[in-house]
């Protein structure tokens, strides 16, 4: 595959994706009918009010939120198909969350070798000399045998985005990744998230900061009412926004 066709290569292909709940009052729509592809190496960051469907979006991606109804491509696999090994696809999808979901009782190096070690069959040696490379790139090869208790919220959360690239993955999968950091711990996450940006990694990310969505994003989503209601590139959405919707999101944030 050359260059210019892996740079336009579709990695996740999304087609009519719904997710309804019922409540007893109503029928709810947390996504409306979502179709977009996502392309190899692409930062795609998806924006909007709380409540519009982002996470939802986000989460339905490696099937954690099951749709309603659409399918979900990822590299050629139908991973709404109930024939398909969702866990192992997974696999290939790292994961950030909010909240860190380290294991208290393990260090820092057993967190990352964990899953390396049970799920790719690596042994202990080549694990843990790749969780130390990566502990190495985000200035926290020093806290390897630290437990999680004994870090901040910022470190934790970059043991949490390395914690998912010991495992190799295609595409990273950001769940407003910074929103339950103290303000001044934000800007070392966002760092590590733009390096990744850079080397090349496919990312999905949904976030509050319009700071990074505007320099690190190839394209931005932006969504209201579980539907996508404008997308671009940063300078078509930030700077010349089309929906009226979408300019009074934006004279909130900005």
């Amino acid at each position: 595959m050359s260059a210019d066709n892996k740079n336009n290569e579709v990695i996740i292909s999304v087609r009519d994706l719904a997710k309804h709940y019922k409540s007893k009052k109503a029928e709810i729509h947390a996504l409306d009918g979502i179709t977009t592809d996502i392309r190899r190496g692409e930062v795609l960051v998806i924006i909007g009010p709380s409540g519009s469907g982002k996470s939802t979006f986000l989460r339905s991606l490696n099937l954690l939120e099951r749709p309603s109804e659409g399918t979900i491509t990822f590299e050629g696999v139908d991973i709404t198909s109930p024939q398909t090994d969702i866990n192992k696809l997974r696999q290939k999808m790292g994961m950030v969350f909010q909240h860190f979901n380290l294991f208290p009782h393990m260090t820092i190096l057993e967190n990352m070798t964990k899953a390396p070690r049970k799920l790719l069959g690596m042994s202990k040696a080549d694990a843990e000399a790749k969780a130390l490379e990566l502990l190495a790139r985000v200035g926290l090869e020093d806290r390897a045998d630290a437990y999680p208790s004994q870090l901040s919220g910022g470190q934790k959360q970059r043991i949490a985005i390395v914690r998912a690239l010991c495992m190799s993955p295609d595409v990273l999968l950001f769940d407003e990744p910074t929103s339950a950091l103290d303000p001044e711990m934000v800007g070392e996450v966002l760092d590590v998230m733009k390096d990744l940006a850079r080397s090349g990694m496919t990312m999905a990310v949904v976030t509050h900061e319009m700071g990074f969505a505007r320099e690190v994003g190839t394209r931005v989503i932006f969504m209201d009412g579980g539907k996508i209601i404008e997308e671009g590139t940063p300078s078509e959405i930030f700077d010349n926004p089309q929906n009226e919707r979408l300019q009074t999101f934006l004279a909130k944030v900005l």
